[in-house]
């Protein structure tokens, strides 16, 4: 009885404790987290915590997620609780800043009539038309509003950055102001719609340019300029040919104060070389560089090189004849697998064009983090400009020499940079300085992030959009990225540092590599099998003919030959043989089928029986340890 009652208290002191561990952790440990997952995909990075910690106005998030949707598709419910967790960082690290509300939208309800008001997608689960969502809407206090119509599972890697960029957004309303400086009439040439006389899309806004207006203000910078306008975010150069030492020192400033720089430069311009000329020659040299500033702040580039790739080159004429056939000119290719899928801005490419394009390298000893963007395959090699400015594809090709590949051709730079100059450069005669002209800066504060491509011709509409007239009105469909990919590169420059800095992160979908890799080891093997059997099936079958036909295959078959005993036995042999093969590669099959199977079974069993038990047994084992040792102490 005595020891009853001290097993009850003992039980009642157990309880009181866990409540009161659990109290204790729910009061002051709420915000106490251990994550150990790979790639730490439940831990916030400095960069949003900076962001959060910086927010001025209030910002809501409204999280709409049908249920129905994660118990319909287990794989969504696991991706809706990673988002409810980050939300929930992101309100708490926020100090109240950032309000969180959480609704589920059933059909025909004022919920879904919310979601619906706020542009959410709404994807139908069955064929009834039922529609479920699964996006967020996010709003501050003068009512801007910033959505994720659907969190695709294919953008889980990119959750935190997409995230962040929307508090960001909310939090810094203003549209981004964005210089271009070019050579490149990407604005439209009016002299060149006059000399078409309207006719065509000769002379028209680049389509790259106009998008880059859907989201920006957009600030012409004059190749000319002394100062890059301090409201500038953002400064494109892009083909911008024969800069004066004094534009040079303004675009060099404008980095040592902080400014993002996207750099367009190009061994051979395509787009310029098929510019109207006032002589009607076609240029000697259409080049663009930078280099003063690459050479100090630790970036290479050769503009007499130019990339030739053999994967994905374009199919163009060799010559003037009709009938002359297509051939691959290396010069101009489609980059699909060289796309960085690890960053924000490139993670949705599927095809980037370029023309004549030059490659960088990190120049050796340079103190800054080169991250390529857009690589060349290993089916690359060298050409010099000279071959492409006066180009014979048959030729180029019958001589190409792909070797050294991959090469790179777009790249985020990284880093703290000094000046270029020890001070502001002399004027030209005629020229003066203008008025406020700051004072000179030898290095960025803090590392710099600009993007450098080696490729203008990128902007170019003929390499990534198909232009039509559509009544009159001038309609482009793409084809490829180009667009969208500067378009990305210069909205994640206009936003904070700490958001460039996020970069992709693992997902919640942990498949078995190791189950994969022997299953794919199995196939490998089965396909091996099935293919040598495949091919003594079909050399048996062949001869099967040959022996009913009483000749040679191919010969016309002889109804009025005579089979011999030995044939007949050979006959008889050969469709035994081709019963034979048939059957061990139904086994083979079989036997392919058995192994992933009992090894699916092996994992289930693993999973599933084996570490509940492994824990079960660790528990009594404890458990003996521990009656043990009393047993001890009272004798």
């Amino acid at each position: 009885m005595r020891r009853l009652s001290f097993s009850i208290i003992g039980v009642i002191a157990a309880a009181a404790i866990a409540i009161g561990v659990n109290m204790f952790a729910d009061a002051r440990l709420a915000n106490v987290q251990l994550d150990l997952t790979q790639g730490h995909i439940y831990t916030l990075s400095k960069g949003t915590k900076q962001i959060l910690g910086g927010l001025k106005e209030p910002v809501t998030l409204r999280l709409f997620y049908s249920r129905e949707l994660g118990s319909t598709v287990p794989s969504y419910g696991t991706y809706a609780d990673h988002v409810r967790q980050m939300l929930a960082d992101y309100a708490s690290q926020s100090g109240g800043k950032v309000k969180l509300e959480l609704f589920d939208p059933e059909p025909f309800s004022d919920i879904e009539d919310k979601a619906m008001a706020y542009g959410l997608q709404g994807v139908p689960l069955d064929q009834s038309g039922t529609q479920v969502y699964f996006g967020l809407a996010g709003t501050n206090l003068e009512d801007d509003e910033r959505t994720i119509p659907f969190f695709q599972a294919e953008r889980e890697r990119f959750l935190e950055y997409d995230l962040t960029k929307l508090v960001y957004e909310l939090s810094n309303p203003n549209r981004p102001v964005v210089g271009v400086m070019s050579s490149l009439p990407l604005d439209g040439d009016p002299r060149t719609m006059m000399m078409t006389q309207g006719r065509g899309p000769g002379g028209q806004p680049y389509a790259s340019s106009v998008l880059l207006r859907q989201t920006n203000t957009v600030k012409t910078v004059p190749t000319d300029a002394q100062v890059i306008d301090p409201d500038i975010q953002v400064l494109l150069v892009a083909e911008a040919r024969n800069l004066s030492p004094a534009t040079l020192y303004a675009i060099d400033q404008f980095v040592m104060r902080g400014g993002k720089l996207m750099a367009m430069v190009d061994p051979w311009s395509e787009a310029m070389a098929a510019a109207p000329s006032p002589t009607g020659m076609p240029p000697a040299d259409t080049h663009s560089d930078l280099k003063p500033l690459f050479d100090a702040w630790g970036i290479d580039f050769d503009p007499t090189k130019v990339v030739g790739d053999l994967t994905g080159a374009w199919r163009v004429r060799s010559g003037n004849g009709e009938g002359e056939p297509a051939v691959s000119y290396v010069a101009w290719f489609n980059i699909r697998d060289g796309i960085n899928h690890d960053d924000p801005a490139t993670a949705d490419l599927q095809q980037v064009t370029v023309a004549s394009s030059g490659f960088l390298t990190k120049a050796p000893n340079a103190a800054i983090d080169f991250t390529p963007l857009l690589s060349s395959s290993d089916s690359s090699g060298m050409l010099s400009v000279g071959q492409v400015s006066l180009p014979e594809p048959a030729k180029l090709l019958a001589g190409f020499k792909p070797q050294g590949g991959p090469r790179v051709i777009a790249a985020r730079i990284h880093g703290v940079l000094k000046s270029a100059y020890q001070g502001p450069p002399p004027l030209a005669p005629g020229q003066k300085r203008p008025a406020g002209f700051s004072a000179h800066k030898a290095q960025t504060d803090a590392p710099a992030n600009m993007v450098v491509v080696a490729d203008s011709d990128i902007l170019d509409d003929r390499f990534w959009v198909h232009s039509a007239d559509f009544f009159g009105q001038q309609t482009a469909t793409p084809f490829a990225d180009n667009g969208p990919f500067v378009a990305n590169l210069i909205g994640t420059l206009s936003g904070s540092d700490a958001l460039i800095g996020l970069r992709s992160r693992g997902d919640t979908n942990r498949p078995f590599t190791l189950v994969a890799a022997i299953q794919a080891d199995a196939e490998t093997k089965f396909r091996q099998t099935q293919q040598a059997l495949q091919t003594h099936l079909e050399n048996t079958e062949k001869q099967l003919r040959t022996l009913r036909s009483g000749g040679a295959e191919g010969d016309k078959a002889n109804t009025d030959a005579v089979i011999t005993p030995q044939q007949r036995a050979a006959i008889d042999a050969a469709r035994q043989d081709v019963l034979d093969t048939r059957q061990k590669l139904r086994a083979v099959q079989l036997e392919l089928n058995r192994d992933i199977s009992t090894l699916a079974d092996e994992m289930r069993i693993l999973t599933i029986v084996l570490v509940p038990a492994l824990l079960t047994i660790l528990a009594i084992v404890m458990g003996i340890i521990q009656r043990r040792r009393r047993t001890r102490v009272r004798s």
